[in-house]
């Protein structure tokens, strides 16, 4: 590396993984005097036409003055980066930084650089110039350059693509025969947005290539039955996998062809063909030599079984991190460690890489879970809730990550964004290693279709093999900002079941409103207690009676739901003596039929030990074998003969999957949506609630507000200021009057408060400020708790000032102690408290809530993610549990809850705009009938870091 004096310290942080356009991964890293023989190694993959358009006439090869020159960089003025797959260079970027007329510059007075790319032929195509773009134009912002030159050949069609198609503000000009291009490095909303379509459709197809091979080996499969691998490698055959498969076994015998009929090998590098996903179930000692043959052999990706990692200390999680920097050596991603598999049931495909015995029903289900166990347990639960049966609410796809190393929940969510199989995604999660992406990626996957969430871990440390950045967050707050994102957040894996079989199978509902329907008039006020506890709005229940026959239930169904009054019904039903499985059947027909004829209301069914309904429910739309099935058609809900239903779930305790030749079901009939079925009042009616919040986000998101633009904010004057105080050390906070300039900056004006360390200095402060004032205690013991008595309000002249200053140095000490300060009083409203943190998990969040015990004792705090719009401010106000008393609780004044929002909109602002700002505190904030006035503020300064977000595109390092 380069350590001479004259040139700056190796840039570490600008080393990148990046996924390319058809799913392989790239290193992207500053390019260093010891690249010189790989510079040259390089250049001659590089075909003539292309040197052409990069020196603009023949350049068969570089001269060593040219690789002294591409290899020696300052990392200021002169950069270059590399894309690299293993140790081989597959593209260059560079930029000399220039000023006037062209010529070369130093120092931050020259603000424009001339930029130069270089692909091998058999990358181009892949996005690598666009990934290079990206991270070089970020290097640049980090260097003081604002603005990038290029100069290309007309017939250079491609490269001159990649900068059109950046989303930077641009101009472009034509002058001897050569295209010049001049644009701003600052990111727009459109170089955001094609940033972000470039890493969906990257990741994406990363994990497509995991999830839809064409040809398994599985590493690790035992000569005998039994053990992981060769389980895995009989899941796979007997799921009716449609590609190419393969056992690898090192131990094999020398001749050895074929094990239980699938062509066996004893190494990856022997199969003769191409293998896109190797699933390694192998000792992790031996997992190193592994990878490396599957590099050699060009394979895809992997799915680790393997354990002996991050899960069991130290030394473990430095073998991970070996392991993915391994892989993404050869341009793998990787599933695991420690994973449980990976299912895909579509029919193109139907693959079972995974411990689950049986292939699971297909459907319109996407399942992710970082645990194994939990993955399980929920696999059970939708087979067994009967949800699969109908072809509706099956699986499509099906990823366990284990210890998260590589392909996290965010990629998976790239996937299921644009998957066409997928109508409903439930998560669970145990830890999330980038909290803003995911929050980002969920906003967008649920404005599309439903995303469930539940989160283990939630009360302490996450598993030991996540690497998980820390938050100075609650759970709580941390769950709100999830739901602003639109997810639905459950407690339990129960309820990420019911939700989803619910959100899978019926429509959104359009509002709160619940009609309410069965044979058991205590079913029903138990439904109706639910519906209140959750926020809904029953109609009183209808009670059909005990005598009420399947024609009623139909009859009473078809008239709630062309009820103009009611968004959803709720039917409660339970068993008529004697009527068995054919009265089930008739009952689930009915209400199939009835749900049929207004197909755009939700139908839940609350059940109680009516053993065949829930499968019946399931089955009213047909489940018949596709043509060509031989043998007889399965059995509702795959319920066998003598068995009876669990109670607690609605589906039997026995039931089996159908996964080993069994053929995919019918699909329903156009617009029919089978119903689902709880064994409990209040599971359903949650399940409901969670689909109607989720239906008002979804109507919300339609029109999520703009982040207003205020022509008396000088943003550039305090980007001058947060300067010019930084250059005074790491992190600081703000004195008074900094604080007030900041913020005053932003169109934000704190009462001035004078400091009274004697009674004369108080009365000298009153006299220049205006009665009445107010006196305060501004020791940190005493700070904002007026009920501690360290307050004195409406002191009308300086009498009465003198004996407050008086009584409190009397109560409290001496002014040294208490930092006594006087202010102008303000008009009186109700006091509240703004905000805004830079978390290093979540990001920049806004809070706001009541002063004092409401918000301190009672954690009534409202969150929203910065920026935050003119919507997200007015229901900011109103999420609070206090907020009746803005709005005129009890016969008082409301107040002024617009200018309330304005500052909040314009603190927003401000820790958008400059990431410096790292703290923000306004307390109290006293909101009048007429104005607000802000009486106490502080603001933390912190350097801003080096990558956020919005910075290139990156995988998570391995380091």
């Amino acid at each position: 590396m380069q350590t001479s004096s004259d040139r700056h310290e190796y840039p570490a942080h600008w080393e990148a993984d990046v996924v390319l356009r058809d799913g392989g991964t790239a290193r992207i890293r500053p390019i260093t005097v010891d690249d010189a023989e790989r510079l040259v190694g390089f250049y001659e993959q590089v075909s003539d036409e292309s040197k052409y358009y990069r020196f603009f006439a023949p350049y068969p090869r570089l001269s060593a003055k040219d690789v002294h020159r591409f290899t020696h960089h300052d990392f200021v003025d002169r950069v270059g980066l590399a894309a690299a797959v293993g140790d081989d260079f597959i593209g260059t970027v560079r930029y000399d930084r220039i000023g006037a007329g062209g010529r070369p510059a130093t120092g931050a007075e020259a603000d424009e650089a001339e930029v130069a790319f270089l692909v091998q032929d058999a990358h181009q195509g892949r996005g690598v110039a666009s990934a290079l773009l990206e991270h070089i134009a970020a290097v640049a912002r980090e260097r003081g350059i604002r603005r990038f030159a290029a100069e290309v050949l007309p017939a250079n069609t491609k490269m001159i693509k990649v900068f059109t198609d950046a989303g930077y503000r641009q101009k472009r000009s034509f002058e001897d025969g050569v295209v010049r291009l001049e644009f701003d490095l600052e990111p727009t909303d459109r170089s955001l947005a094609v940033q972000y379509a470039r890493e969906q459709r990257a990741e994406a197809r990363s994990v497509q290539r995991l999830l839809a091979p064409g040809a398994v080996a599985v590493i690790g499969t035992g000569r005998a039955p039994g053990g992981v691998g060769r389980s895995i490698l009989d899941n796979i055959r007997d799921g009716g996998f449609t590609g190419r498969l393969y056992a690898v076994n090192g131990a094999l015998p020398e001749g050895q062809k074929e094990l239980d009929g699938v062509p066996a090998f004893r190494s990856v590098r022997d199969i003769d063909g191409p293998v896109d996903l190797a699933v390694v179930a192998v000792p992790a000692e031996r997992v190193p030599e592994v990878v490396a043959e599957c590099g050699e052999h060009d394979v895809q990706g992997l799915v680790v079984i393997s354990a002996g990692y991050a899960e069991s200390g130290p030394e473990g999680r430095e073998r991970q991190r070996a392991l993915v920097r391994q892989a993404r050596s050869h341009g793998m991603r990787i599933i695991g460690p420690n994973s449980f598999g990976v299912i895909n049931t579509s029919p193109e495909v139907r693959l079972n890489a995974s411990l689950a015995p049986d292939m699971p029903r297909a459907g319109r289900i996407g399942l992710f879970a970082q645990s194994g166990a939990i993955g399980v347990a929920l696999l059970s639960r939708l087979h067994r809730r009967g949800g699969g049966v109908t072809g509706v609410t099956g699986l499509s796809t099906f990823v366990s990550s284990g210890n998260r190393a590589d392909v996290s929940g965010n990629d998976v969510l790239q996937y299921w964004y644009e998957d066409a199989d997928t109508d409903v995604a439930l998560m669970y999660l145990e830890s999330i290693g980038n909290p803003r992406k995911f929050t980002r990626l969920a906003r967008r996957t649920a404005a599309a279709k439903p995303l469930v969430v539940v989160q283990g871990a939630r009360h302490g440390a996450g598993p030991r093999g996540h690497a998980v950045r820390a938050t100075q967050l609650p759970h709580a707050t941390v769950s709100a900002l999830l739901r602003q994102a639109g997810v639905i957040r459950v407690d339990t894996i129960t309820e990420l079941v019911d939700a989803g079989l619910l959100l899978a199978r019926q429509p959104l509902p359009a509002g709160p409103r619940v009609a309410i329907l069965g044979n058991s008039e205590s079913l029903g006020l138990l439904t109706y207690d639910a519906c209140l506890a959750e926020g809904l709005r029953p109609h009183p229940p209808q009670d059909l009676t005990t005598a009420a026959s399947a024609a009623d239930f139909h009859a009473a169904l078809s008239r709630a739901l062309a009820d103009d009054s009611s968004d959803a019904v709720v039917v409660t039903a339970i068993p008529s003596v004697g009527e068995g499985s054919d009265g089930d059947a008739a009952l689930a027909e009915a209400l199939r039929s009835a749900a049929a004829e207004q197909p755009t209301k939700p139908v839940l069914v609350v059940h109680v030990e009516l053993g065949g309904l829930a499968e019946a429910l399931s089955a009213a739309t047909s489940t018949a074998p596709q043509p060509g099935a031989s043998g007889p058609a399965p059995k509702t809900g795959g319920t066998r003969t003598g068995e009876r239903a669990d109670p607690r779930t609605g589906a039997d305790e026995g039931a089996e999957a159908d996964g080993k030749g069994t053929p995919g079901p019918v699909p329903p009939p156009e617009g029919a949506h089978p119903i689902p079925a709880y064994p409990a009042a209040e599971r359903a009616v949650r399940a409901l609630a969670q689909a109607v919040a989720y239906g008002q986000w979804r109507r919300d998101a339609a029109d999520p507000g703009k982040v207003p633009e205020y022509e008396d904010i000088d943003e550039r004057g305090a980007a001058a200021l947060i300067k010019g105080l930084l250059a005074r050390g790491q992190g600081l906070t703000l004195t008074t009057d900094a604080t007030c300039e900041l913020l005053a900056a932003y169109g934000v004006h704190v009462h001035r408060a004078l400091p009274a360390p004697t009674p004369d200095a108080a009365a000298a402060a009153a006299r220049a400020l205006g009665y009445p004032v107010a006196l305060k205690a501004t020791a940190p013991h005493l700070r904002h708790r007026a009920d501690l008595g360290g307050v004195r309000l409406d002191l009308a002249d300086e009498e009465q000032l003198r004996r407050a200053y008086a009584e409190l140095t009397g109560l409290f000490g001496s002014p040294e102690a208490l930092r006594p300060v006087v202010q102008r009083m303000a008009p009186r409203g109700v006091d509240t408290v703004v905000r805004a943190v830079i978390d290093p998990a979540a990001g920049a969040v806004l809070s706001f809530g009541l002063a004092g015990a409401a918000s301190q004792l009672l954690g009534d705090m409202a969150h929203r993610l910065i920026p935050v719009t003119d919507r997200d401010a007015t229901s900011l106000v109103r999420s609070i549990r206090t907020a009746p008393l803005l709005f005129g609780w009890r016969g008082s004044a409301p107040v002024d809850t617009p200018a309330l929002e304005e500052l909040m909109l314009r603190v927003s602002r401000l820790v958008h705009d400059h990431p410096e700002v790292v703290a923000v505190t306004l307390e109290p904030v006293v909101v009048a009938p007429h104005g607000i006035s802000v009486l106490g503020a502080s603001v933390r300064l912190a350097p801003p870091p080096a990558r956020d977000d919005q910075g290139p595109r990156t995988l998570p390092p391995t380091y």
